[in-house]
C-alpha cells in the first residue's frame, strides 16, 4: 500500500493542483477518484476523513492533510529537496504565500461561476427542488454558493463579477511575469504559485474563455510552457477536462475554432 493516498476528482481544479505537485516531486500515490455528482464526497467514510465534504484530501500514512493550498506546502515541508517548488529565503517564501493568497481569493473562486453555468447546471436542473435543497444543505463550504446559483444558474451580474475577477487574475499574472523576468511567475524556477493558478487558466481555456488574455500573449506562452512539463500530462489524464466530459462544451469549442 502506498504511503500517500489521494482522494480527489478528475475535473476538480483543487485536485489538479495536488496531482501535479505529487507528480512533479515524483511521489507515488494511490488515487481514489470520487464522483462528486453521485455524492461520494458526502458519504460517511469520506466525511470521516474530510468533514468539509470537498476534495482533495491527502492521506499520509493514514493521517489526513486537507485543503489543496495546505497540501502543496505540506509536500514541500516533507520533501523540500526533491524537485523544490518553494523559494529558500524567508522574504521570497513570504512573497510566494502572498501571491498564492491572491490566487485563492480572486481567480480561483471566480472560475467556479462560469464552470457551473456552462458545464454543471444541467445536472442541477434535473434535480427536484427538495433534492437540490438537500444537496445545498449537505455542503458546509459550498452551501451559500449553490443557493445563490439555484436551479436557474448564476445571474448576468454574477457572471460579470466573476469575469472581472478572472481578468484581474490575468492582469496580475502578467505583472508577475514581467517583474520576475519569467519564464515562470517567480522567475527561472517553476513554483507553487504556478501550480496554484494552473487549473484556473487551463479551465478558462477549456471552457472557451481564453480570449480573456488576448491582450496578454505572455499568458498563452506560460500556458504552453506548463503544458509541456512532464507532470501536466500525468495530471490531466483523459476525463480531467470538462470538454472531455460534457460534449456540448466540446462542440462550442470546436465551432469557435472554425
Amino acid at each position: 500500500m502506498s504511503r500517500f493516498v489521494l482522494y480527489n476528482a478528475p475535473q476538480s481544479t483543487c485536485s489538479q493542483r495536488v496531482r501535479y505537485a505529487l507528480h512533479a516531486k515524483g511521489m507515488a500515490f494511490e488515487e481514489h477518484k470520487l464522483d462528486l455528482f453521485s455524492g461520494d464526497q458526502l458519504k460517511p467514510e469520506y466525511l470521516a476523513i474530510n468533514p468539509n465534504g470537498v476534495v482533495p484530501a491527502l492521506m499520509d500514512d493514514g493521517q489526513p492533510v486537507l485543503d489543496s493550498a495546505v497540501i502543496l506546502e505540506y509536500l514541500e515541508d516533507i520533501a523540500p529537496d526533491v524537485s523544490p517548488l518553494r523559494p529558500t529565503t524567508p522574504v521570497e517564501v513570504a512573497e510566494m504565500r502572498a501571491m498564492m493568497r491572491f490566487i485563492d481569493e480572486v481567480p480561483t473562486p471566480a472560475i467556479r461561476t462560469p464552470s457551473y453555468n456552462l458545464a454543471f447546471l444541467p445536472h442541477f436542473q434535473a434535480m427536484s427542488d427538495e433534492a437540490f435543497q438537500a444537496l445545498c444543505d449537505s455542503k458546509p463550504l459550498r452551501r451559500e454558493f449553490l443557493m445563490r446559483m439555484g436551479k436557474t444558474g448564476f445571474s448576468e451580474a454574477d457572471m460579470a463579477e466573476a469575469m472581472g475577477r478572472l481578468r484581474r487574475g490575468i492582469e496580475r499574472m502578467s505583472l508577475w511575469l514581467k517583474e520576475s523576468g519569467g519564464p515562470w511567475l517567480m522567475g527561472a524556477q517553476l513554483s507553487l504559485v504556478d501550480i496554484a493558478v494552473m487549473p484556473v487558466i487551463v479551465r478558462m481555456d477549456d471552457i472557451n474563455l481564453g480570449h480573456v488574455w488576448d491582450d496578454h500573449p505572455e499568458i498563452g506562452d506560460w500556458l504552453d510552457r506548463i503544458r509541456d512539463t512532464t507532470p501536466f500530462a500525468q495530471t490531466y489524464y483523459h476525463g480531467a477536462l470538462l470538454t472531455e466530459k460534457y460534449p456540448h462544451l466540446a462542440e462550442i469549442r470546436a465551432a469557435k475554432a472554425i
